[in-house]
């Protein structure tokens, strides 16, 4: 059952996160964006199929100069949508998304100004902090995005209590180990439990943590449910599989998107979902979100209380500050 769209609409960053493969060092700076037309398409293709949440990702997706024009298709055609961005062009983009994305995710790397731009190796610091006001000024209620890794789990608490002074949700985002980065040790994985249990404000799927504590997924028991939960699609117009991770099938969007479903190639892939030699260990969080989103076993189970608290405070509390700061005004 299809659920997510993770929608590539370029490979181009204008920040080179140190944790990240994507950036302006890379040859994927390079690349081709989306073109209008296909994504429309697809938008209506990939809704018919049964897509409700659409992340429209990168690289840095608000340098695509028709960002907010998608994310107001899709919630034409009534998909959940999520973007996250380093803030670089949100000002410029603010009004035009205003309204129009579900999960509007900020990403900071540390509360510390000079940290944060050497791991994004760009001075963005202080757009992530005045993207935060024009977004709060204008009703929209972004979330910070912190990636976790070995070397800034201590700025845990510190990020939260930025995040609690603007009154957004912190996500936590464990770092997960692909492209040389070795993923989180045990002291890691211990101090991000032990500081987010019962806290308020602050989200983190506590089965990413025991995934990692587990070995990541296991091969010869998969957890991974990429191929029949996920569309991914590329900037060139096709479809990645199993995973853009590991993509080493690009299937080019010539013919109806349900006919390449219904393919021989595509039934392979959800038949070895999670079970590629390749798969063994993985634990790519935006694979297993979706995974885990329906209570089928021990991992899905423990992620719905952290899921449908910040679905709470997406929905109703963040609406209830809206209210109240309209009636202050």
């Amino acid at each position: 059952m299809l659920i997510l769209c993770n929608y590539y609409v370029t490979y181009r960053c204008n920040a080179d996160c140190e944790f990240c493969h994507f950036g302006y060092s890379s040859d994927l700076n390079k690349t081709a964006f989306a073109k209008e037309e296909d994504v429309f398409n697809n938008l209506r293709q990939i809704r018919k199929l049964g897509v409700k949440f659409i992340d429209f990702t990168g690289g840095e997706p608000l340098l695509h100069k028709s960002i907010h024009l998608f994310v107001e298709e899709a919630r034409k055609l009534r998909m959940q949508t999520s973007i996250t961005t380093n803030c670089l062009l949100y000002p410029k983009f603010a009004e035009k998304l205003a309204g129009k994305v579900n999960l509007l995710h900020f990403s900071l790397d540390s509360p510390d100004e000079e940290e944060h731009n050497r791991i994004r190796r760009i001075n963005c610091y202080n757009h992530v902090i005045e993207s935060i006001k024009i977004a709060k000024s204008i009703g929209e209620f972004p979330d910070i995005l912190f990636t976790v890794t070995n070397e800034t789990y201590k700025k845990l608490p510190a990020m939260y209590e930025l995040a609690r002074k603007y009154e957004l949700i912190l996500i936590v985002n464990p770092v997960f180990s692909y492209f040389g980065n070795l993923g989180l040790s045990e002291e890691t994985l211990d101090f991000i439990e032990e500081f987010c249990y019962g806290k308020k404000d602050i989200y983190i799927n506590p089965a990413f943590i025991e995934l990692r504590r587990k070995g990541g997924n296991d091969i010869n028991a998969p957890l991974c449910k990429a191929v029949s939960r996920v569309i991914v699609i590329s900037p060139y117009n096709e479809i990645i599989l199993p995973c853009y991770h590991f993509g080493f099938k690009k299937i080019p969007i010539d013919r109806p998107i349900v006919e390449i479903r219904k393919s021989a190639e595509v039934e392979y892939f959800k038949k070895m979902e999670g079970r590629f030699d390749f798969c063994k260990g993985c634990t790519i969080n935006c694979y297993f979100e979706p995974s885990f989103a329906f209570p089928t076993n021990y991992f899905a189970f423990i992620s719905v209380p952290s899921k449908f608290y910040y679905s709470f405070h997406k929905l109703i509390k963040q609406k209830f500050l809206k209210l109240n700061n309209k009636f202050q005004v």
